[in-house]
């Protein structure tokens, strides 16, 4: 059995280099990780149950926690339940072989920094490492600022304000935070994880099982109908528009989202995001994004006419002037927005939920769609009006219009200062003019 690598810096001297605690019963991880994080400068404390892993947390205090779920006697759950309990600030990586979205929500609800299924790269788990001791470094010193001077420079919380000159600050949230529920189109029940991430970062989509990223960049685009979908060598995102939308709006710029094939439905609306981002908090970073600012007319489809029509020009904001013209009962509705903050949008759009006719429910089904579409999760429309619910305002549907658009309009990577016109346009037409815009663009 290889030696304890914790006494292999005891007689070292000058101070102790970070202890990491690497609990799981099956010996070849405890060995393989222990070596692994011992040749990176860690102090590796090994426990093959949470018993043992408990004794030692009290007595060494570790910088970090690498924490099996599946443990005779304490099971993993169990331990990172009283690891929080004592003392919330120890970062804690989960890892497990027999995981799902639904273990991951739990731990990550009882405080786990991040979850990592088995089999893992042992690169990919030192990177985690990384991240987690980073962000517990940044916390301890935010708030010992926050103490001196209030508000701290380049890791406070913020409102989403624009610098001056129209640049934003590059932001994440403050901690980690999780929804469950339904996908829309797969109809499986499903999930995401929020997690903070470093400047530089950008929006990074992650499959849960397989811990492949995919950028939130229209280059990534795979399919427009009825949702926006992500795709990278052989992992797919799918219903991405409203979360979009709303780091859109809240000007969040380096997050990871853990998930698995597809975002929740939820409500069929922004606002649960809304309350996850608020619950989360907003924390400025050293760095900023320039918007991507529209230096002539792009536009797509025919300008007179009622056809589909999309365009964006020149302006001093990111706003939406949009027109929906559809067979009663929905009607012609017609709505300009100016995106200038979460409020505005947490009011005015991201309540908007997904709609619906109830003649293309059946169309839907057979191509594989709209299965998990519900009573409580869309606006279902009939020949004669709304059958399933009240509308939060008249012109709702066209408000849903506008926030695919936010989301859809975040795929550059960066915020755009322009002014977008719409007429019956959809998911397909908004990524085709993204990618007018940036083909323009390019140098050549």
């Amino acid at each position: 059995m290889r030696p304890n690598t914790a006494r292999r810096f005891e007689d070292r001297p000058g101070p102790k280099p970070p202890a990491i605690l690497v609990v799981d019963d099956e010996e070849g991880i405890r060995s393989s990780l222990g070596g692994a994080l011992a040749d990176e400068g860690f102090r590796v404390i090994e426990a093959r149950d949470g018993r043992d892993a408990l004794m030692l947390i009290e007595r060494e205090k570790p910088a970090l926690v690498i924490l099996d779920i599946w443990m005779p006697e304490i099971d993993g759950i169990e331990v990172l339940r009283r690891i929080k309990g004592s003392d919330p600030s120890t970062p804690v990586i989960v890892i497990s072989g027999h995981g799902n979205i639904e273990t991951a929500v739990t731990a990550t609800k009882l405080g786990a920094f991040d979850f990592v299924e088995k089999p893992f790269s042992l690169e990919g788990l030192l990177g985690v490492v990384e991240r987690a001791l980073r962000a517990a470094a940044e916390r301890e010193g935010s708030a010992m600022a926050e103490e001196q001077e209030r508000p701290a420079a380049g890791g406070r919380r913020g409102t989403g304000a624009p610098v001056p000159g129209g640049r934003w600050r590059e932001s994440t949230i403050s901690r980690s935070v999780v929804a469950n529920g339904q996908g829309l189109h797969s109809g499986i029940r499903t999930g995401l994880i929020l997690q903070p991430m470093p400047p530089g970062t950008g929006i990074l989509f992650e499959s849960i099982s397989e811990g492949k990223t995919i950028p939130a960049r229209v280059e990534f685009v795979d399919s427009t109908g009825y949702a926006t979908t992500l795709y990278h060598e052989g992992t797919v995102v799918r219903t991405i528009e409203h979360l979009m939308a709303a780091l859109h709006a809240y000007r969040i710029t380096n997050v990871l989202v853990k998930m698995q094939g597809e975002i929740p439905i939820l409500d069929g609306s922004a606002l649960e995001f809304c309350d996850l981002l608020e619950s989360a908090g907003r924390v400025e970073q050293v760095g900023e994004v320039s918007p991507l600012v529209i230096d002539r007319r792009y536009e797509i489809g025919e300008r007179s006419g009622s056809g589909k029509y999309i365009a964006i020009e020149p302006a001093d904001c990111f706003c939406v002037d949009y027109t929906l013209d559809y067979p009663p009962p929905i009607g012609k509705q017609h709505l300009s927005y100016r995106l200038e903050g979460s409020r505005s949008f947490r009011e005015e759009i991201a309540p908007a939920r997904t709609f619906g006719f109830v003649r293309e429910i059946e169309a839907l089904a057979k191509v594989g769609l709209a299965s998990g579409g519900r009573l409580d999760n869309c606006i279902l429309v009939g020949d004669s009006g709304v059958v399933n619910t009240e509308l939060r305002f008249p012109d709702e549907f066209v408000r849903h219009k506008i926030l695919d658009l936010i989301g859809d309009m975040y795929l550059l990577g960066r915020p755009i200062c322009g002014k977008v016109t719409a007429r019956m346009t959809g998911h397909t037409d908004n990524v085709a003019l993204l990618r007018l815009i940036r083909d323009a663009r390019r140098p050549r």
